[in-house]
């Protein structure tokens, strides 16, 4: 049986994936995408691929890679679905297809627990809070039992603990095979077992992170794997901007300061002096955060020329002009120590990195890389990034077309054409042709268009494959469309806001809950959870009102928190209505009833005023392009399409999509924002909607109060 039969006949109604799930439907389009990803697994080449909610876009990639027999890289956005990835659905695979390989998960190093780090953290725990010494003495406990140092494994684990970065290592502070501890190094066994497994699973920040510094296991990893597969592929190019460009900051200088004060002066005391050059660093780095502006009404500042906008020039370059002086005086005190210990040498190179990143910045961001700066509570950041990663990473696609074939080649065409002519004695062997490596790039939102052009442009894909495959979820009769025309305009913002958190309010209200509102800023977040607590009597710890409905606001708990909360109330709680912005707008999985009504606040459009997307908008108009058109529509497109998605997640949801801008039917965009959506139904009035809620609310058992 020929590879595109076995994988046609493995999702058909008596195939492997029926046999083991007696619920198991075909779906065409699941079948369709497995077969172009086998396809391009075989031939080469890129392929991508938009796969509608629905679609179990998962399966059909990851059944043509297990049944290909080729070496498989899988990415992916995060850890929660790396994990997912490798923990749920590959055993489940293999034991459907009735096959045994080996598969390996591999993360940052900033997610492994650093045996060395953990020894140094317990040997300075004089002066450290109780909280510090017990976290410390639970992660000794499980460092006796782990197998795999992976800290996500460890109970009542917190991705946001400030304690990790005590036992975890980085890029800056790692030791290498320099370590005393080299040997139960959990990263180094990761990558031993990646480099041995016939299908790895990754993430994006991974992929560039070691695409950057060649330092992490991908430079020996990549070159020996055929397929790639890069999965929710949407937030590949930004992945890549971040780690294809260079950052910097006053918390690595403070870091630095510290980390030398403590290391040198135990490793050299008395060689130098680190005392007065560990302060002279802090000095000079909390006198460069003294000219951020107090206020701003956006935490990024442009940087077009020397300094960023809003700042003193002339005080930021002799800031600067301070930092290199300090850098170099600590280089120069460290390179004459650096050859008696490794964690001296790290120190130095460390040193020399900043020392370069600000000489660096102290010159103008060479064209067409944008610059620009990010203010946190009590931090700073400096970027330099390309706009997209359409050239760094057009040529390892190996898109172009092929080149004419030379003389030599054409001849032993020639020769292989006519084999029976031609004696053994004078045929010669030919070696085979080494066959194309294998991308495929898919999720569930990459476009407005058919070319889906807005990532294939940004990821140098242009000569790539293009599959559009629709959700197999019945929109009509599952969810319905409303666009109440009466609220305020978008612009004014606290009439708008208010309004949106009414109308809310009331609907959830009726649903009992079961409400997740999508904000477009942080204001508006602010302005609706607000407007909203103060309807439903809830408190921030988490009071409800007397129809026990509550009122969750984003940043409250972590995300997983927040959605496991969501898809199962505790008892006293009928349901939630969450207010949230920025990741929420993916990623939000609650399927069936305990989701109904998602309301997105206004059209997300990408902010005018990000340094990043003016510097976008002004290469579209160099080029005679329409920034409007090329740019902020279609991004406003994908954006309102992930929003969408989070409302019908399988076949039996049902539910309503509120979105609470009128420009949607007044504007002559609106009915090219309106395409992108899923085909639902539209509801024309309030009262149409108040009847839509009330069909939401009876034909469900409610849940106990």
């Amino acid at each position: 049986m020929q590879f595109s039969e076995h994988i046609a006949a493995t999702f058909g109604t008596h195939g492997a994936l029926a046999e083991v799930n007696p619920d198991f439907k075909p779906r065409s389009g699941q079948s369709e995408m497995a077969q172009a990803v086998a396809e391009t697994i075989e031939q080469g080449g890129a392929l991508v691929v938009e796969a509608g909610t629905g679609v179990g876009k998962t399966y059909a990639y990851l059944i043509p890679a297990l049944l290909s027999g080729e070496r498989v890289l899988v990415s992916t956005a995060t850890k929660a679905l790396q994990d997912q990835i490798f923990f749920r659905d590959l055993p489940f695979l293999r034991k459907a297809l009735g096959i045994s390989l080996h598969a390996a998960l591999l993360k940052g190093r900033s997610s492994y627990l650093c045996p060395y780090r953990l020894e140094l953290a317990e040997s300075e725990l004089d002066g450290a809070r109780p909280e510090q010494i017990h976290w410390l003495q639970q992660v000794r406990r499980w460092a006796a039992t782990t197998q795999s140092g992976d800290m996500s494994e460890m109970p009542n684990f917190q991705e946001r603990s400030p304690h990790l970065p005590l036992v975890t290592s980085t890029r800056e502070n790692c030791l290498g095979s320099q370590c005393p501890s080299f040997g139960q190094c959990h990263v180094n066994k990761a990558r031993k077992q990646a480099l041995a497994a016939d299908l790895v699973v990754i993430n994006h920040h991974l992929f560039f992170a070691d695409l950057q510094v060649r330092e992490s296991g991908m430079a020996e990893l990549l070159p020996s794997t055929r397929a790639v597969i890069i999965d929710e592929a949407h937030q590949f190019n930004e992945t890549g901007v971040q780690f294809l460009g260079v950052q910097w900051g006053s918390q690595p200088l403070i870091d630095f300061a510290r980390d030398m004060l403590r290391t040198a002066t135990a490793l050299a005391r008395g060689m130098q002096d680190w005392q007065p050059l560990a302060h002279a660093i802090d000095t000079a780095c909390r006198d460069w955060l003294r000219l951020m502006p107090q206020t701003l009404a956006q935490p990024r500042l442009n940087w077009a020329g020397r300094a960023p906008e809003s700042i003193n020039e002339a005080a930021w370059l002799q800031a600067l002009d301070a930092l290199g002086a300090v850098l170099d005086s600590a280089l120069q005190a460290l390179q004459s120590v650096q050859e008696m210990a490794p964690e001296l040498a790290r120190l130095t190179e460390r040193c020399a990195d900043m020392l370069e990143k600000c000489r660096l910045f102290q010159g103008l961001a060479d064209a067409p890389r944008v610059r620009w700066l990010e203010l946190g509570s009590l931090s700073m950041r400096i970027f330099e990034s390309p706009l997209d990663i359409a050239a760094e990473m057009r040529a390892r696609w190996q898109l172009a077309p092929p080149e004419p074939p030379s003389e030599a080649a054409q001849q032993q065409a020639w020769l292989d054409s006519h084999a029976e002519l031609v004696s053994p004695a004078n045929a010669g062997t030919a070696a085979p042709p080494e066959r194309q490596h294998a991308w495929v790039f898919t999720s569930a939102t990459l476009g407005s268009d058919a070319g889906l052009s807005l990532f294939t442009h940004a990821c140098g894909l242009e000569g790539a494959r293009i599959l559009r495959v629709p959700s197999p979820f019945d929109y009509p009769r599952q969810a319905a469309l409303y666009v109440p025309e009466d609220l305020p305009d978008p612009r004014e913002a606290e009439a708008h806001g208010l309004a949106v958190a009414r109308l809310a309010g009331a609907a959830a209200q009726t649903l009992g809950g079961r409400t997740l509102v999508l904000t477009t800023t942080l204001k508006a977040l602010r302005l609706i959870g607000g407007t909203l607590r103060e309807q439903f009597g809830g408190a921030e710890s988490g009071g409800s009102n007397s129809d026990g409905v509550q009122v969750l606001v984003q940043g409250e708990r972590s995300k997983q928190q927040l959605m496991e909360w969501f898809r199962a109330p505790p008892a006293g709680v009928k349901g939630y209505v969450l207010v949230a912005s920025a990741t929420f707008w993916e990623g939000f999985d609650v399927p069936g009833d305990a989701l109904e009504l998602v309301v997105i606040d206004k059209l997300p459009f990408p902010p005018p005023n990000d340094p990043v997307v003016q510097a976008r908008a002004r290469r579209i108009e160099e080029t005679g392009g329409s920034p409007f058109r090329e740019l902020f529509l279609p991004e406003a497109a994908v954006a309102l399409k992930q929003g969408a998605g989070r409302l019908i997640r399988r076949e039996s949801d049902h539910g309503l999509l509120v979105l609470g801008d009128r420009r949607l039917v007044q504007k002559s965009y609106g009915r090219q924002l309106l395409a992108s959506l899923p085909p639902m139904r539209r509801l024309q009035d309030r009262a149409q909607f108040d009847a839509a809620l009330q069909e939401l609310a009876v034909q469900r058992v409610p849940r106990p109060a």
